[in-house]
């Protein structure tokens, strides 16, 4: 029984069934069923792919609202790195650390400053003895439910630190409580502020045994425009922003890699080559390297489908916002030369294989067989009309009992023997 709470979500009554998400979808978790699309919420990774391409905007991310923490004594923003790109003619983070001030948060805290601290320790973890390499990140909560679905053979090569995120949630919780003893854990309210809708899961689910710290997440859209005005009628307090160049640039795809000071490393982003680059590795094709940092989002989080900004224009206006700051303002103490044990997460989420046919290996063997020998027969043209994406994705559903022959179109029209045969 699937459990997994997913923040993206379907409008039927927008869908036209048109198949372009079907078409786009990396896990191929959507089908098109009597004109309308479905998803397969085993195989979702909630990457925002089919939000991202759906024309009709039927898509949707679900996400929490700034209403939501009213029942919170002390609220806490978590800004998303990726957050600062979204603004033109930023020259100091601290003009959107005062803004958040002023739509109603008592605090902030950013992520830049937890992925400053996590950069230190990840260069630590990499030099224990031991540690299977390439190590790869699991910043992308994307990427870490893609390999529990999918390249269970990676899970001893995954970083197993927790990410900026929860890192940041854990930190402000405990600022909150030291600065202001008389509240109570449960008085504090952390909201993150989410570039896409993969976050927003991660903290509904947790990760593994590890349940999250952030209470929150919304959307950057959803504070945007009330940040512009904020930004825009207020005196800056300024001493707001703890973190460098090193954290903010994590908001782009190579800012946490980069960040390790080793050159042996490789990033990837867009979620269709982070699948090539996990297929590589899986296979021994790649070099053999240190670190592999993953984006699903083209571009970095700053790619996210719940940004403001077109991703190339904000990554240029983080490039210069860089510029002005320190390298790095959260480092690892001199004395210090192991990371805390809380820092770690023991268990990865659980291996839920999409591809397995059946229990019973015979059983698997036998539709095996039988989706092969029925892609034979089928015109290998890929062209999704069927409501799958490929041809060899709508055999599957045929003898999974999920599809009929008769909704391919072509093998209705088509002669049999001007059918492709060698498929």
């Amino acid at each position: 029984m699937n459990t997994y709470e997913h923040s993206v979500l379907l409008s039927p009554d927008k869908c036209i069934g048109c198949t372009t998400c079907v078409r786009h979808c990396p896990t191929e978790a959507i089908r098109i069923r009597d004109g309308r699309a479905v998803i397969n919420q085993g195989r979702c990774i909630d990457c925002g792919e089919c939000i991202r391409t759906c024309p009709q905007k039927a898509k949707k991310a679900v996400m929490g609202k700034l209403s939501d923490l009213d029942g919170y004594r002390w609220k806490i923003a978590l800004p998303a790195p990726a957050l600062y790109g979204q603004f033109e003619n930023l020259d100091d983070v601290e003009y959107v650390l005062d803004g958040l001030l002023h739509i109603g948060f008592d605090d902030v805290y950013e992520v830049s400053q937890a992925a400053e601290l996590l950069s230190a320790y990840t260069r630590a973890y990499l030099n224990t003895a031991g540690v299977k390499k390439p190590v790869i990140s699991t910043a992308c909560p994307a990427v870490a439910r893609l390999i529990s679905l999918r390249f269970p053979s990676l899970e001893e090569n995954v970083l197993r630190l927790l990410p900026p995120i929860e890192l940041a949630a854990k930190l402000a919780r405990e600022k909150a409580q030291k600065e202001h003893p008389d509240l109570k854990p449960e008085e504090i309210g952390i909201c993150f502020i989410s570039p896409c809708p993969a976050k927003a899961s991660y903290v509904k689910n947790g990760f593994g045994d590890y349940k999250s710290q952030v209470d929150v997440v919304i959307p950057i859209t959803d504070v945007y425009f009330q940040l512009i005005n904020a930004m825009g009628h207020s005196e800056v307090q300024g001493d707001l922003s703890a973190s460098g160049r090193i954290g903010v640039g994590w908001a782009t795809s190579g800012g946490e890699a980069s960040a390790l000071f080793n050159d042996s490393y490789l990033a990837a982003d867009g979620i269709e080559n982070v699948i090539r680059v996990l297929d590589q590795i899986e296979n021994g094709n790649i070099a053999q390297m240190e670190f592999v940092e993953l984006n699903a989002c083209p571009g970095g989080c700053v790619g996210g489908v719940l940004t403001v900004q077109n991703p190339f224009i904000a990554r240029a206006r983080l490039h210069v916002l860089r510029r002005y700051m320190p390298v790095s303002r959260n480092s690892l103490p001199a004395d210090e030369t192991y990371i805390p044990a809380d820092y770690f997460f023991e268990e990865l989420p659980e291996y839920q294989p999409i591809s397995q046919l059946s229990d019973s290996i015979a059983q698997s063997m036998r539709m095996m067989a039988e989706i092969q020998n029925l892609r034979k027969s089928l015109p290998g043209v890929d062209c999704a009309a069927c409501g799958a994406p490929t041809c060899r994705a709508f055999a599957e559903d045929v003898v999974r009992g999920n599809a009929s022959m008769d909704d391919c179109i072509l093998c209705r029209v088509l002669p049999r023997e001007e059918k492709r045969d060698d498929r």
